[in-house]
């Protein structure tokens, strides 16, 4: 016989913000923001690039050739990521180099991590 309690509480539950209590206005606008520019394949496949290059940073001349689409139309897409705070950036001599916003993509997988709820619902689930 298990000694554990068969509804733990919430705290115990889940450590992902987004069950644990609702989300504030500011960080519900933030997070919205992030997800609407990552909704767009070209934008996720940009921030993927930049994430998984070479010192985890890349200038626009290191990643047009992945796309088929015009230099400025790659630009769009990469200050959309930039203003949805997802990549910030630094202009060295012609070319902008692009970077993750450090302990971004951890913010929103811990966002959307509802794994140790499932599992703890498992467990109930089990020992009732």
């Amino acid at each position: 016989m298990s000694n554990q309690s068969p509804n733990p509480s919430r705290d115990e539950a889940c450590c992902s913000p987004l069950v644990q209590e609702p989300l504030s206005m500011d960080r519900t606008v933030q997070l919205a923001r992030m997800f609407k520019a990552l909704g767009d394949p070209v934008r996720l496949r940009l921030l993927s690039l930049i994430a998984s290059h070479l010192g985890g940073e890349a200038c626009v001349c290191d990643i047009s050739d992945s796309f088929d689409l015009s230099q400025p139309t790659i630009s769009h897409h990469l200050k959309v990521l930039r203003q949805a705070g997802l990549l910030d950036c630094e202009r060295r001599g012609t070319w902008v180099y692009y970077r993750v916003v450090p302990g971004t993509l951890q913010q929103l997988s811990a966002t959307l991590d509802m794994s140790d709820l499932s599992h703890t619902v498992d467990e109930a689930l089990v020992t009732s």
